[in-house]
């Protein structure tokens, strides 16, 4: 049996965790939360005090991914986490979604979910600068890269666009995404970008 992994990537506040659940339960598909994973498995080799957050063994996470997928009953796995597309081999990887949020909701969404200092800064320069997005196309082939900006939009409609790409009734697209020159227009990029 062929199995699929589709990836769900993205900033933190983005809105990865809920669009994936929900396209989990449309595709009657395996959910995996990757730092639910790497708790559970004890994939982590440290702790990241500065950022208050786990340093995760890619290796071990990579070869337990593989394992879990092998030995799954299901066809298709949904994996989440803003490292995906460095941890899920290639040969699963099908398909990568690379949620976007404009910055200034997203930074609405961070301040609410307690984000401040330096980890909202850094985690908004990272949806300013396409970290996500970089990363997804250095590890996997440009085909398989999808950018979704998720502005404003429910889950139910992500969760629509995303099955649509999957089968091919839209278009998989990449560089739709411009926060840097949107907010250099706007003239609020000290306002966004301070690291």
């Amino acid at each position: 049996m062929n199995k699929r992994a589709i990836l769900i990537t993205g900033t933190p506040c983005v809105g990865k965790t809920t669009v994936a659940q929900r396209l989990t339960a449309k595709l009657d598909a395996k959910y995996i939360n990757l730092t639910e994973f790497a708790e559970r498995h004890r994939l982590t080799i440290g702790e990241d005090k500065e950022r208050k957050t786990n340093i995760i063994d890619e290796e071990k996470m990579r070869m337990k991914i593989s394992e879990t997928i092998d030995k799954t009953e299901k066809r298709t796995f949904i994996i989440e986490g803003h490292y995906a597309p460095a941890v899920v081999p290639k040969r699963y990887a099908t398909c990568i979604f690379v949620l976007r949020r404009n910055p200034i909701e997203l930074r609405r969404l961070m301040e609410k979910s307690g984000f401040s200092g330096a980890k909202l800064w850094e985690n908004l320069a990272s949806e300013i600068l396409d970290v996500c997005l970089v990363e997804a196309l250095r590890e996997h082939e440009k085909e398989k890269v999808c950018e979704l900006d998720i502005t404003g939009k429910t889950v139910e409609r992500v969760t629509r666009e995303i099955i649509a790409i999957l089968e091919e009734r839209k278009k998989c697209v990449v560089g739709c995404v411009d926060w840097l020159g949107m907010l250099e227009k706007k003239n609020i990029i000290d306002e966004y970008l301070k690291i």
